[in-house]
């Protein structure tokens, strides 16, 4: 095993870390704040310390926003909590309606999501009109995002991608959370002469077929097929629905492990096993034992093979294939060298994957979850300390050593170095801040942080 886990850590030994994270956090949120005025788009990477945009779709707006939610939450500042209110109402409305991408869980549960879940909590005034508000919006976000919907033979199918219906992302089982919310709202989506169709049900076949084609089990299913291996996306054939091949966008080839999308992997496998463990007893017919196995046994295999790949400290390689690794020696025994010349690091996925090994491991439980969450921990520690935490005032960005699109060359790199290193992107800010508000309320003793909890004190409108 690569990461050397520190069986001693617990969330209230990293409370001051991550209290100093939300110090450091809140004048990077007012200084983007500032420096973006509504309606410019979406911030995505920094260049020289400054975020910028990068148009591809806006999949970072929600994180923006968001992250004023999430200081408000971890801090208790108001400030934050208006700003994130109102700056979703004015921004985030067309992604309610966006029928071109796979990002509804990301924009929009970041945002109409969070503020539901505070004002349940009772974080925020409770207001009848204002929840009717966010969580018609959150029905809205999840039936649009299950409508762009291939079919696949044998009764599955697939959200597909930006890419297009043949395109299927291992990004999206994250954004499984906007049909989660809807469903869990009761909302269907409509279809051709009123066909009703079961968020629940698309939810569990979008899985199902995320498990089978785009995450490996060491079962010989191609001559790389390594346990816990993760493509990026996987290629249909829309002529009669077959697979044809793995492929990717952001990583290095399609037979190796982009490492962002292997954190994907593991957050978005653990977080609906705590979701689908929710689900009422009439829905069990879509929810089985069998499921609960499988989504189970994808989250372990990619949590192993991320704890086999990634460096001593946890941050990994940003693809485990890429070619400089046969430079850099038994480079997974070693603490992580950002400045390295040959392949950039990837704290983002760190982030992420932190998030997913707390959520695995509290779920499987026993030894085995201890594990997990130790590991989880391990990364925490990691990303809450230089030289991944940007602890100067000059950084618009709070967790430095990010990757977006390598192959693309969308990544700064700086006078000096060889590869990218030293920025930051608005989805590593975010699910830092999100990694530290987890650890911060069960410091706190407070109840865990799911994004479908608690539930709504009013029955939904007949």
């Amino acid at each position: 095993m690569a990461l050397r886990i520190d069986s001693r850590l617990t969330a209230a030994g990293l409370r001051k870390p991550v209290e100093r994270m939300f110090e450091l956090s809140a004048p990077r949120i007012l200084s983007i704040d500032k420096a973006w005025p509504p309606g410019t788009g979406a911030p995505v990477c920094t260049r020289s310390g400054r975020y910028a945009a990068r148009g591809w779709t806006e999949w970072t707006q929600g994180f923006q926003h968001g992250s004023a939610l999430l200081q408000f939450e971890a801090t208790g500042d108001r400030h934050f909590l208006e700003l994130g209110r109102r700056r979703t109402i004015q921004e985030m409305g067309a992604h309610l309606t966006h029928v071109g991408v796979h990002d509804h869980g990301f924009n929009n549960v970041s945002t109409y999501g969070a503020l539901r879940r505070q004002m349940l909590e009772g974080r925020i005034p409770f207001c009848e009109p204002e929840l009717r508000f966010l969580e018609l919006a959150l029905k809205v976000s999840g039936a649009v995002q299950a409508a762009r919907w291939t079919t696949l033979p044998g009764s599955t199918g697939y959200i597909y991608s930006f890419n297009g219906p043949h395109s299927l992302f291992i990004d999206t089982l994250r954004s499984l959370r906007s049909l989660a919310l809807a469903h869990h709202l009761g909302h269907v989506l409509l279809g051709e002469r009123d066909r009703r169709i079961n968020l629940l049900e698309r939810l569990v076949r979008h899985a199902e077929a995320t498990i089978e084609f785009n995450i490996y089990f060491g079962q010989g299913r191609d001559a790389y097929d390594v346990r816990g291996r993760v493509a990026h996306e996987s290629l249909f054939n829309l002529n009669d629905g077959s697979y044809r091949c793995p492929s990717t966008q952001q990583g290095y080839s399609p037979f190796s492990t982009w490492t962002r999308g292997l954190a994907w992997a593991i957050l978005g496998c653990s977080e609906q096993l705590e979701f689908l463990a929710s689900i009422r007893e009439r829905e069990h017919e879509l929810v089985t034992p069998a499921l609960l196995g499988r989504m189970e046994e994808a989250a372990r295999a990619t949590a192993d093979r991320y704890l086999e790949e990634c460096c001593a400290d946890g941050i990994p390689i940003w693809d485990t294939g890429a070619p400089g690794t046969r430079r850099m020696g038994d480079y997974r025994s070693r603490i992580s060298d950002p400045f390295n010349p040959w392949e950039p690091m990837d704290s983002s996925a760190a982030a992420i994957a932190a998030q997913g090994f707390l959520r695995l491991g509290s779920h499987v439980g026993g030894k085995a979850g201890a594990r997990y969450r130790q590991a989880g921990l391990t990364l925490a520690r990691t990303l809450l300390s230089p030289p991944y935490l940007s602890d100067t005032g000059r950084h618009q960005g709070l967790l430095l050593h990010s990757v977006y699109h390598r192959p693309n060359g969308w990544d700064a790199i700086r006078p000096g170095q060889k590869v990218p290193n030293g920025e930051s992107s608005m989805w590593g800010d975010y699910h830092l801040r999100e990694l530290g508000l987890m650890l911060l309320r069960e410091a706190r003793a407070e109840r865990p942080l799911r994004f479908f909890e608690p539930a709504s004190p009013i029955p939904p409108v007949p």
